[in-house]
């Protein structure tokens, strides 16, 4: 993961208190991760770490516009994207999991944290069950004649339906019943 490697924060010559790092998320960004749900984008992300003695909290705000498929019409649209979540990093002798999604445990040996699984975790997480152009995107309308052979297609398999059961075969089988 060579491309990644900038959105890794050293956190052991940082003072105890708060420090803000700035990262861009791009399309390398999206391409490092193979089956990503997100193929496009432009994102900012902003990670505040506060350093604490024995943990650090990362705040994550995330914005910008990511590319994705509209379910419907199937064309691209740009959906604005903004997130904020928080992160707590404990550490700990020896590498213990926690049963609390929020809580990550590193070993006191570790000298920085790699923030792009984290970044890329809450960016797929804000992407839609169902994208659609008009309720997720930035004003974009659907693609019409796209609807308009996808409309008709469909209406071509029912009329193979009905021919299907007019067919004299399979009302000699439902006879069997």
């Amino acid at each position: 993961m060579k491309p990644l490697k900038q959105f890794s924060i050293p956190f052991t010559g940082l003072k105890i208190g708060k420090h803000l790092f700035d990262f861009e998320v791009d399309n390398n960004f999206f391409d490092a991760f193979e089956y990503s749900l997100v193929k496009k984008g432009s994102l900012n992300v902003a990670v505040e770490l506060d350093k604490q003695e024995t943990m650090l909290i990362l705040q994550f705000r995330i914005n910008g516009t990511i590319v994705l498929d509209c379910d419907k019409c199937l064309a691209e649209f740009n959906a604005p994207l903004e997130v904020q979540e928080r992160q707590i990093v404990k550490f700990a002798e020896d590498e213990l999991e926690s049963d609390d999604l929020e809580i990550i445990s590193l070993s006191k040996k570790e000298s920085e944290i790699d923030v792009s699984a984290l970044i890329y975790e809450f960016i797929t997480v804000s992407v839609p069950y169902i994208k659609i152009c008009e309720q997720n995107g930035d004003g974009q309308k659907c693609d019409q004649e796209m609807i308009a052979r996808l409309e008709s297609l469909a209406v071509g398999s029912q009329e193979e339906e009905q021919e299907q059961s007019d067919d004299p075969r399979w009302a000699a089988l439902k006879k069997l019943k």
